[in-house]
């Protein structure tokens, strides 16, 4: 897939971590059904991989679903198996680069501007910025486009629904969200509260105008 254009297209990335396999199933395609095309399943989620492998499944082979929290080789060849399409590292891991050699595109976690640069010598297609509010959320993201402005950052951690505007609008190519929009709904919480969730993360992202 190209994860790029994808993040381009979308501009949203839903994560999903549960600890209940199931409702973390129905949580991927309660979202897929509402319209988040891009999905990412967090390896440290309960039976991660069998929940990758359901959701290919039952999504078809063309489906956006990605592997998060890739932190070594064995990580991204045990996602690629599953049925993942792209990897999700959250930091300069060993996943970039076998990700990367094994055909899958890799949106990788940086923090500082030496992160933005390892990750981009190690072929990443996009970055991750990671804890994005702990870091300084717009504001520090319009710092680092300052020295890296073709660079596409996707904040992630701490995004929820009024600041996924502020980011796109400060240069952001997508925004990554995980409980802000995931909630319990993967532990075996309402997949109707999910519902309601994702359609304001996607109506706020849709009100955004393109750069």
């Amino acid at each position: 897939m190209d994860l790029l254009a994808s993040l381009r297209t979308h501009r949203l990335l839903g994560i999903v971590r549960g600890s209940d396999p199931d409702a973390a199933l129905n949580t991927v395609l309660t979202l897929a059904e509402e319209g988040v095309t891009l999905i990412e399943v967090s390896l440290t989620g309960r039976d991660a991989l069998d929940v990758i492998a359901r959701a290919r499944a039952a999504l078809g082979p063309d489906a956006a679903l990605g592997a998060g929290t890739v932190l070594t080789a064995a990580d991204a060849l045990a996602a690629q198996k599953a049925g993942a399409n792209f990897l999700v590292t959250p930091g300069i891991s060993d996943g970039i680069a076998t990700g990367r050699e094994a055909g899958l595109p890799v949106l990788a976690g940086v923090l500082t501007p030496t992160d933005v640069v390892q990750a981009l010598g190690l072929g990443a297609d996009a970055l991750k910025l990671f804890p994005a509010g702990s870091a300084g959320g717009p504001g520090y993201l319009r710092d680092l486009r300052g020295p890296f402005p073709d660079v596409p950052f996707v904040p992630v951690g701490g995004v929820d629904a009024p600041a996924v505007a502020t980011y796109l609008r400060a240069g952001a190519t997508a925004v990554g969200v995980g409980s802000p929009l995931i909630g319990d709904a993967a532990s075996g919480g309402s997949l109707t509260a999910l519902r309601d969730r994702a359609r304001t993360f996607l109506g706020t992202v849709a009100a955004e105008p393109r750069p």
